[in-house]
């Protein structure tokens, strides 16, 4: 009986051994990888705007600007904006210089995603491409929401009719 106890222990002690630390290894580790695919960084706008003539000025917005940042990244972004001259056609043509043509952009509580959304509110001259809003402190995608006032000054000598002009934003 003394045998068969020795070696139920002596049995069960391996057991507890194999179990407990393997004799052999085959551990093979596996780098896993995956890429995130950023999207692209746009600004949108309405393709026209009419202004509104009171007294010497012709304002309005454009309204919404929107920039769309899906890059998924840190950096931040700058909106610009630019305007041509705004001229009438025959009879009597007639053209007011870019240089009468100002800006601001006031930001809209359309933002989402992480960053600091910074507008230019005090209204700038745009006859040469001007940064009017800036995001900084960029984490990911975000958005941001505006609507860019455009004030233009009338020469005290401006010929009645219809003018035309073009202001273009920009985003990089």
């Amino acid at each position: 009986m003394r045998k068969s106890l020795f070696a139920t222990v002596a049995a069960a002690g391996a057991l507890v051994a194999a179990v407990i630390s393997p004799a052999v290894s085959n551990a093979v580790p596996t780098n896993v990888t995956f890429t995130v695919a950023g999207g692209a960084l746009t600004i949108t706008a309405p393709t026209d705007s009419p202004l509104t003539v009171t007294g010497n000025t012709a304002s309005g917005d454009i309204t919404p600007v929107v920039v769309s940042d899906q890059r998924l990244g840190l950096n931040g972004w700058t909106a610009k904006a630019v305007s041509t001259a705004f001229d009438k056609p025959s009879p009597d043509p007639a053209s007011i210089p870019a240089t009468a043509v100002s800006y601001s952009a006031p930001l809209a509580p359309g933002r989402t995603g992480i960053s600091t959304v910074l507008g230019i509110l005090v209204p700038q001259v745009i006859d040469t491409n001007k940064t009017v809003v800036t995001a900084t402190a960029v984490v990911g995608a975000n958005t941001a929401t505006w609507a860019g006032t455009v004030s233009v000054a009338l020469p005290s000598n401006v010929v009645a009719g219809t003018y035309t002009g073009v202001v273009t934003h920009s985003v990089a």
